[in-house]
C-alpha cells in the first residue's frame, strides 16, 4: 500500500465533503462554529474507524444478500455506544451536537465505505480508510465552521470548554468586532456560500497542480529531444 497516495486519495482527492459531497446535512447544520464542527468530525471519524474495522473482521461471516441490514446493525451499535460515552464524559458537547449524533447512522459515508472498502479489503486498510476519510471530513468541517464563526460572530473556538471542562466558557479568540460581522454566515444560506467558496478554491488548486505537471512533463520531453 502506497502510504503517500493513500493519504492524498483519502484526505484530498476523495474528500467526502468537498469532492463526493456526501453527508452534507450535518456538515452544514453543525458548522456554525469551529468547536461543534470538530466535535461532529471526531465522532464521525470514530464511527467510521470502528465500523470499517468490525465489518472487515466479520466480512467472511456476512452473507452478500444481507450485508446492508447487517451494516446498519453494526453502525447503529457503534453510534449508540459512542453517543453514550459522549453523554457520560462530555455532556456539554453532547448537548451541542444533539440529534446529529444518532443521525450518523444514516450518513451515507459510513455505509458507502463499509460496502466499498471494509467488505472487500484487508483489516488494516479498512482501519486506516476509516481514520483518513473521517479526518478529511473533519478538516473540511473545521474550515467551514471556522470561516462561518469568524464572519458571523467574530470569534474562533467559542465554546472550547465543551472539550476541556477545566477552562472557562469565556476562553476563546476574538478576531472581529461584533459590528463588523456578517450575520448571514451563521444562517443556513451562509453554510452553502462558504462550502461553495471552499470547493471552488480546492478545484482551482487541483487545476493549477495538473497544469504544472503537464508543463513540467512537456519541458522534460523537449529537453530530452534536444539532447538526442
Amino acid at each position: 500500500m502506497n502510504i503517500k497516495y493513500f493519504l492524498y486519495d483519502r484526505l484530498w482527492k476523495k474528500n467526502s465533503s468537498l469532492v463526493q459531497l456526501l453527508g452534507l446535512c450535518p456538515v452544514l447544520a453543525m458548522t456554525t462554529n469551529s468547536i461543534n464542527a470538530i466535535g461532529l468530525g471526531i465522532t464521525t471519524t470514530l464511527v467510521l474507524t470502528f465500523t470499517n474495522t468490525i465489518i472487515s473482521i466479520l466480512k467472511k461471516l456476512i452473507p452478500k444478500d444481507l450485508r446492508i441490514p447487517i451494516y446498519m446493525v453494526i453502525i447503529s451499535s457503534v453510534v449508540t455506544s459512542i453517543e453514550m460515552l459522549i453523554h457520560a464524559y462530555q455532556f456539554n458537547l453532547y448537548q451541542s451536537l444533539g440529534i446529529f449524533i444518532p443521525l450518523i447512522v444514516t450518513n451515507c459515508i459510513i455505509v458507502g465505505r463499509a460496502d466499498l472498502i471494509a467488505y472487500k479489503k484487508s483489516i488494516i486498510e479498512s482501519f486506516f480508510d476509516g481514520i483518513f476519510i473521517g479526518l478529511g471530513s473533519t478538516f473540511s468541517m473545521f474550515i467551514i465552521g471556522s470561516i462561518r464563526e469568524i464572519l458571523g460572530n467574530g470569534t474562533l473556538f467559542f465554546g472550547a470548554n465543551k472539550f476541556i471542562s477545566s477552562i472557562d466558557s469565556s476562553t476563546f479568540i476574538t478576531l472581529l468586532d461584533k459590528k463588523h460581522t456578517i450575520i448571514l454566515a451563521i444562517f443556513p444560506p451562509g453554510g452553502f456560500f462558504v462550502l461553495g467558496f471552499i470547493i471552488a478554491i480546492k478545484n482551482f488548486i487541483d487545476v493549477c497542480y495538473k497544469k504544472n505537471i503537464i508543463e513540467n512533463s512537456l519541458q522534460c520531453s523537449c529537453v530530452n529531444k534536444i539532447k538526442k
